[in-house]
């Protein structure tokens, strides 16, 4: 049921903190994983570290902020299906609302949604592939506790610190683009679902911060952070045919942050 064998599944920002871990789960789980990246080098050493694990995946080379470099991938892509999809494209920085710039929120929501749309709608017809072939196609967006919540300013150390505005809103529009996207496509077979993450920081972060994150720890009812591989179980659940019936949903994977 949470098989993936045989189906290609393409993963954008698949070589940072996160994306590595989901683009590993969804590779054990029998996936081909379409690793995406601007840099070839990143994109090439997660490809070849997959490989030579025994398992599968092919590199992916376009920039999600580029409609024509997703379209030119969209074009050596034809005739092949892509079964899932997982959003997890993001840059940004942080920042109080008195500090951040209405640049920064349309970069943020550039990045956040309007890659989103664009790579949903270049690829759709490999979407729609895929449900000839397997039955279904499923669409996954990275949202983000902070789409759901506001940041505890609290715990940062200053108001340049702050996990940053522009971030959890266009994180929230992105949870909705995902519910409207799954009152659009449910009834072609085509599933969208956010994932949430709570605190996962990076091993660079704990190094560096290590106060913060016990910090970070203290907040979430479970009494930790996540595990970079924690993310894995719930991208291959809504990847796979063992959430045929879930469409529209938004999967908070925070310890239980959001809840308090």
């Amino acid at each position: 049921m949470f098989e993936l064998n045989g189906l290609r599944v393409l993963v954008t920002g698949a070589t940072g903190h996160l994306g590595s871990a989901m683009s590993w789960a969804l590779a054990e789980a029998g996936a081909n994983v379409l690793v995406n990246s601007r840099n070839v080098d990143k994109a090439g050493r997660l490809v070849g570290a997959l490989l030579e694990a025994g398992l599968k995946a092919e590199p992916a080379i376009f920039d999600a902020l580029d409609e024509a470099s997703i379209r030119k991938y969209a074009e050596s892509n034809a005739g092949k299906d892509i079964t899932a999809l997982v959003n997890n494209a993001y840059a940004g920085k942080s920042g109080s609302i008195e500090l951040s710039t209405s640049k920064e929120y349309m970069e943020s929501y550039q990045i956040s949604v309007a890659a989103a749309h664009s790579i949903v709608r270049i690829l759709l017809s490999a979407f729609r592939l895929s449900v000839a072939r397997h039955g279904y196609a499923s669409i996954i967006n990275l949202g983000s506790m902070y789409g759901l919540v506001s940041p505890d300013q609290r715990i940062y150390e200053n108001a340049a610190s702050v996990n940053p505005p522009f971030y959890g809103a266009a994180k929230a529009a992105l949870i909705h683009w995902t519910k409207y996207a799954a009152c659009e496509f449910g009834k072609e077979g085509i599933r969208f679902n956010s994932v949430s993450p709570g605190p996962f920081p990076s091993e660079a972060v704990q190094d560096a911060n290590g106060e913060f994150v016990k910090t970070l720890a203290g907040r979430v009812p479970l009494g930790r952070i996540g595990q970079a591989c924690e993310i894995g179980g719930p991208i291959v659940f809504l990847a796979s045919r063992a959430s045929s019936f879930v469409n529209g949903s938004n999967l908070a994977v925070d310890g239980g942050w959001t809840s308090w």
